[in-house]
């Protein structure tokens, strides 16, 4: 089994009911989602999921020099940020993809699969 990300991606800028149209809308897309975190649990593909504060509140640590830098902020400026996660363990890319494809549907968002590189 292979540990693959699902990054969930979205605006930097939200609105009041974050990336959806309407408190009905992200409560239905919240609904959806706890929905196939409980499939996750069930079928074993579970390993670790989380939502995101805004990028806003990100602090930048540069630990190279002598000197910890740290800079409010997220490090890179872009229209869209990782807004939420998931981790899965998954036998293969197909089974991931596969999954990526009910969790995009779920939160009713634009997700990128990739596979962990197992060197740590």
């Amino acid at each position: 089994m292979t540990h693959y990300l699902i990054a969930v991606h979205g605006p930097v800028e939200m609105g009041e009911f974050g990336n959806y149209g309407s408190k009905e809308e992200m409560e239905e897309a919240f609904a959806a989602t706890g929905a196939f975190n409980d499939k996750l649990h069930a079928e074993g593909y579970w390993v670790f999921a989380g939502g995101l504060s805004p990028a806003s509140t990100a602090t930048v640590v540069d630990g190279q020099g002598d000197t910890p830098v740290m800079t409010d902020g997220p490090y890179l400026e872009t229209k869209e940020v990782i807004g939420g996660f998931w981790v899965i363990d998954a036998p293969d890319l197909d089974v991931a993809l596969g999954l990526a494809a009910e969790g995009s549907r779920a939160c009713r968002g634009k997700v990128e699969v990739r596979p962990f590189d197992g060197l740590a």
